[in-house]
């Protein structure tokens, strides 16, 4: 009865069921009593009780009861009891032998489950299906791929290729490598298929970014009358968010829903969150979130991105904050990687300096993916020699350390010192990628180093074989077009081998923005209504180049068209953080609490500028209203609120940090290098481009952005 309550999974009955076999049979326990319980054990504690019992029994010399002691102790990663009751075994078949190896495997312990393989061997026994289903998630979870293909080469040499659960643990380790070939071979060569054989299929494809296919492979599981379990419907949720597929991801919702698996299962009403999350549906992802019985981890973890991913860094803060008042949930690797790329998104940096803090005492700074958000995030809140020490204290073996520094010594507009940590870190032996590239041609392109970039464009075909992406040739259309080389820029454009999307459009409309040219202008932004219409920003850029050559008329039929189409232009804002707290300033907002104040202040560094020869430049107002209110207009951008709110709520001469969501306007940009001369402070701006550090009424881009 326990044995059978246990295979149907209802471990809470069978330890009952034990309970009542104690208390009313007037039976004692044997041999076969105490593996299934083992099984049950939802807690050591439970297990521990049980290993007493088998002691006072005498049942510890017993194989399959020691194997099963083994797997329990394993299972919640009590290496050191399992290894020790493994030990102190008399007598060990291939059962206990793979139960130790096992454990070793799914505790990611990859050196000792080799160490028992040798002494296995060494007693003459042979590797049987378990074993190598073992050694196989071990071999693909620190991608040894050599190994892995040893494994199926014995596979095959003692017939276990026709093994079902040797194909499926073959099929995901060939996914794991990246080797959907292989992958498909074994699944299609496989006889009979269960859940699980298609399950693997399917996650192969969606790890590997081919959502579609993965979907197609589920078509055909449902053809052969298999049913979905929730591992199925893991993939699936996946699968449909990577290709933006909305109306089957609420079917899907819905299926889960009617089943009452979301409510059941926390790693699949994880899945619902992520799927809506990256779908955009915020507010969906969140009432999953809150409606499930039980949270881990990776359940908070999951809507922190989701927020962060989605623009909503402060909605990501705050649910880290929820979480820390969560007992029994500590943050891992993957929550510290969330919350401080939300704090690098909102430019937080008390928050991401107190998260440094915690992060240090967990002794996790060593970890390459922690310290590299933690080089991302000073770098992204304008403290670029914090990022440097970072980045020199942590691993620096593989590309994505480095790509993170040159990309931050690209929005501070230091593309020479990007190009010299490239040269550093090709001396080191690390072999740049793609992103590599994106993030230096990105740094060229800022700094206005044209001959560099293109070089560089050259150096990554040539010497290392990446084939450029879309994001390269956006980056190139860019260094460019804002060097001034618009028509170059597209021919750039034309003679590419691939089409052309919105990014490189885009790149080049916003050039043609910068130095008034109308003409391409309007060619770019056509192409750019061809592959992205619902984007309200290029037709934001197009009346704005309208604008600025006074062609009001065309501007209104530029404004009208795209207001009839629903689209509305994003609001200006810009966010200083004063004494803990973020303030957000829209440009003509007048609702702030200090308005008056701030509104003085700006009336006398405005009289002050003229006075060193500041005149308003009313191109970049974008209205044809007269000169007086024109000036009103200029005065009410949101950074000039923000840096006046900085200056009346902040000591005299200390650093004001600004982060704007759209690109700072000419007007602003001459204020600003006015302020911090009149005032004797460093302001710090960060906009949707690049950083701009003004002090001393000098700017660090030199005027170029």
């Amino acid at each position: 009865m326990m044995s059978s309550y246990v295979r149907c999974g209802f471990f809470s009955a069978a330890i009952d069921c034990y309970r009542k076999f104690l208390l009313s049979s007037g039976l004692r326990p044997d041999f076969y009593t105490f593996p299934p319980l083992l099984k049950a054990c939802g807690h050591v504690l439970e297990g521990k009780r049980f290993h007493c019992s088998i002691m006072k029994l005498g049942f510890q010399s017993d194989v399959f009861v020691a194997a099963s002691l083994v797997h329990m102790y394993a299972r919640h990663g009590y290496l050191g009891v399992a290894r020790q009751v493994f030990d102190d075994m008399p007598f060990r078949d291939i059962g206990s032998w793979n139960a130790m190896i096992s454990g070793y495997c799914q505790n990611g312990n990859a050196a000792e489950a080799l160490d028992i393989l040798s002494a296995m061997k060494s007693q003459g026994i042979k590797m049987d299906s378990v074993t190598v289903c073992s050694l196989l998630a071990i071999f693909a979870q620190f991608d040894d791929a050599l190994s892995g293909i040893l494994i199926h080469v014995y596979i095959i040499k003692h017939g276990l290729e026709f093994d079902l659960f040797v194909n499926n643990a073959l099929i995901n380790m060939y996914a794991k490598f990246s080797n959907l070939g292989d992958a498909l071979q074994i699944f299609e060569s496989m006889v009979v298929k269960d859940v699980v054989s298609w399950n693997s299929i399917i996650a192969a494809y969606e790890q590997n970014n081919d959502p579609v296919t993965a979907c197609l492979f589920f078509k055909e599981m449902q053809s052969t009358g298999l049913k979905p379990d929730l591992l199925t419907v893991v993939s699936l949720a996946s699968s449909f968010a990577q290709v933006n597929d909305s109306r089957n991801s609420k079917s899907l919702h819905c299926f889960t829903l009617r089943r009452g698996w979301v409510l059941k299962d926390v790693v699949l009403g994880n899945a619902v969150v992520d799927m809506y999350a990256k779908l955009g549906y915020v507010g969906y992802a969140l009432q999953v979130f809150e409606e499930l019985p039980a949270k881990d981890v990776i359940s908070w973890n999951t809507l922190i991105t989701g927020y962060a991913q989605n623009g909503l860094a402060s909605e990501a803060i705050e649910a880290y904050h929820l979480m820390e008042e969560c007992e029994g949930i500590p943050p891992n690797e993957g929550t510290w990687v969330s919350i401080l790329t939300a704090c690098a998104s909102a430019g937080a940096l008390k928050e991401g300096m107190r998260i440094h803090a915690l992060i240090s005492r967990n002794g996790l700074i060593a970890d390459i993916f922690v310290g590299t958000c933690l080089i991302d995030m000073y770098g992204k809140c304008g403290r670029l020699d914090d990022a440097m020490s970072l980045f020199y204290d942590i691993p620096r073996n593989t590309s994505v350390p480095w790509n993170a520094i040159i990309s931050c010594h690209g929005l501070h507009g230091h593309g020479d010192k990007a190009l010299k940590l490239f040269e550093e870190m090709q001396k080191e032996g690390v072999e740049p990628d793609h992103i590599t590239f994106v993030s230096l041609l990105s740094a060229c392109s800022h700094a206005g180093l044209v001959d560099e970039g293109q070089r560089s464009f050259q150096v990554m075909q040539e010497k290392y074989g990446i084939k450029p992406g879309l994001k390269h040739y956006g980056c190139m259309v860019d260094l460019l077009a804002r060097a001034g080389l618009i028509e170059k820029a597209y021919d750039f454009i034309q003679n590419m081998p691939i089409r052309p999307d919105a990014s490189v459009w885009g790149a080049l409309l916003g050039a043609c923005r910068i130095h008034g040219n109308a003409e391409l202008g309007t060619l770019a932004s056509d192409r750019l209504f061809e592959v992205d219409p619902e984007n309200v920003g290029y037709h934001v850029l197009l009346s704005n180049i309208y604008a600025n050559a006074g062609k009001w008329d065309v501007m209104g039929e530029v404004r009208s068209f795209a207001r009839d189409r629903g689209l509305r232009k994003t609001p200006g804002w810009s966010s200083i953080e004063v004494n803990n707290t973020f303030e957000v300033f829209y440009t003509g907002n007048q609702t702030h609490p200090k308005y008056e104040e701030i509104h003085n202040e700006l009336r006398i560094l405005t009289a002050k500028m003229k006075g060193l020869g500041y005149i308003p430049d009313f191109r970049f107002v974008l209205q044809d209203v007269e000169d007086d209110e024109k000036e009103d207009i200029l005065t009410s951008h949101s950074e000039r609120l923000a840096i006046a709110f900085g200056i009346i709520s902040t000591f005299p001469k200390s650093p004001l940090r600004i982060f704007k969501n759209l690109r700072v306007c000419g007007d602003c940009h001459i204020a600003t290098k006015l302020i911090s001369l009149i005032t004797e402070r460093e302001i710090i701006v960060r906009d949707s481009n690049r950083f701009h550090h003004f002090k001393d009424g000098i700017c660090s881009c030199g005027d170029y952005w």
